[in-house]
């Protein structure tokens, strides 16, 4: 939420009038610029402090756009819950707590501050070192998939909800149908066999016995096709080799911690938990009392649903233990 008109920070010898303000930690970061928070914070060319920042974004007395750096957390935290509820909050840091002043913003803002130019880069004279921009989320790639991985999180009851829960059900159901309709089959040929005279009753006898042996094979192998999709309905990631990749990479960073902000823990309705976890080309959200999702950048606009079978509730609590959590 953007703060009120009269909202001034000092930043590169300048007033600045605040337009909304971001976090940047561990727990809670703007994903479109990274899959981790190291990774955010590079692409400020900031160094990942433990604590965290706060990121100031707004506009000098000539429209010029920077984002001030601050290293007050909780002045930054209390604003956004503030604007969140739809008070108003007189953002002012001390200039103490300034770490940098930026040239350009790192993520898209649809506001401009009243009364002076419309936003745009500081002149290079002033700035100290090219000005940031935001990530492009024009075509599908890392930024816009961490973006719609932010979505799902956001609006899970509206995910959710468009997923049938029969599909992940394991069942012999397909296979006894296959089987059924393989024994329709058999059932058809003998008719057909039994209405043939006595004088081919030879030929009959080689042709039931050829045609029984089909049948078997047929059954077989659709009994084992049922159950193979079954089994991998069952099972988290079924048969999509991109979801058994992610589970995969998911499984090691229990064993090997990744960088921080790869796992992040946040609150859900009841006793669970919001998981987010992201890596090199992919993210997952998922309920540690519920499902999960994934979207990979081989795969644009898609969202894959993985159901829970005997293996993610396992692997949702062990993620939810070494996950980072906000404070």
């Amino acid at each position: 939420m953007a703060g009120t008109d009269e909202d001034t920070v000092a930043a590169a010898d300048d007033a600045l009038y605040v337009l909304t303000a971001v976090l940047l930690t561990p727990a809670k970061f703007p994903s479109a610029l990274g899959d981790d928070y190291p990774e955010a914070c590079a692409a400020l060319g900031m160094p990942p402090l433990a604590d965290g920042y706060g990121l100031v974004l707004g506009q000098d007395g000539g429209g010029a756009r920077w984002t001030v750096v601050i290293d007050d957390v909780s002045l930054v935290a209390v604003a956004i819950a503030s604007w969140d509820c739809g008070m108003e909050y007189d953002l002012s840091p001390d200039e103490r707590t300034v770490v940098a002043a930026l040239p350009g913003w790192p993520l898209a803002v649809a506001v401009a501050a009243p009364g002076v130019p419309a936003p745009h880069d500081p002149a290079p004279d002033i700035a100290d070192g090219p000005a940031l921009t935001p990530p492009d989320t024009s075509t599908w790639g890392p930024a816009q998939r961490r973006l719609g991985a932010d979505e799902i999180a956001l609006q899970w009851a509206l995910w959710r909800e468009q997923i049938d829960d029969a599909e992940f059900a394991p069942s012999r159901q397909r296979a006894e149908a296959a089987a059924g309709a393989a024994g329709e089959a058999g059932r058809d040929g003998e008719a057909d066999l039994a209405g043939t005279d006595g004088s081919n009753r030879s030929d009959r006898s080689d042709a039931e016995a050829g045609r029984s042996g089909r049948l078997t094979a047929e059954t077989d192998r659709a009994e084992e096709a049922a159950e193979a999709d079954a089994a991998g309905k069952a099972s988290p990631g079924g048969g999509h080799s991109g979801i058994r990749r992610v589970l995969a990479e998911v499984r090691a960073y229990v064993d090997s911690p990744p960088p921080l902000g790869r796992v992040r823990s946040s609150f859900a309705p009841g006793d669970a938990r919001t998981l987010r976890a992201d890596g090199p080309g992919w993210s997952l959200v998922a309920r540690t009392d519920d499902i999960a999702f994934v979207l990979l950048d081989d795969e644009p606009g898609e969202v894959l649903p993985v159901g829970r079978g005997p293996e993610l509730p396992g692997l949702l609590e062990a993620l939810d233990k070494m996950a980072v959590r906000p404070l």
